[in-house]
């Protein structure tokens, strides 16, 4: 069964693969820290996470497919995701399987990893 958590999880790449920024963002913790994994690096706050999906989405077409999600005894929720990439035209980019490890403060994420 899932926790409050991962239904939230789960919400947030729905809000993601619609581009509805408003409502992913609001899973976030104000501070939220979040990997940069187009360009490298990471980014503080919600207002760095915004200008990046936006950047990102004028020059590629990124998708996540949940195949699963598990609440970790610590608290932390793992998404083992398919990343789907394509640039504008539709033409795939890319196409991996990775992890993702969300930390949470309250009900909003504070940090996301990516596991390989």
């Amino acid at each position: 069964m899932a926790t409050g958590r991962a239904d939230s999880v789960r919400a947030l790449y729905q809000s993601f693969n619609e581009r509805d920024l408003d409502v992913a963002l609001a899973a976030m913790a104000p501070d939220v820290d979040w990997p940069n994994g187009w360009e490298g690096g990471r980014l503080f706050g919600r207002d760095e996470v915004r200008e990046y999906w936006e950047r990102q989405w004028s020059e590629i077409r990124p998708m996540t497919i949940v195949r699963h999600i598990l609440d970790r005894p610590d608290g932390t929720v793992e998404a083992h995701v398919r990343l789907v990439v394509r640039d504008p035209a539709g033409s795939v980019l890319e196409r991996s399987e990775v992890t993702h490890v969300h930390e949470f403060v309250g009900p909003l994420v504070q940090r996301m990893t990516i596991e390989q």
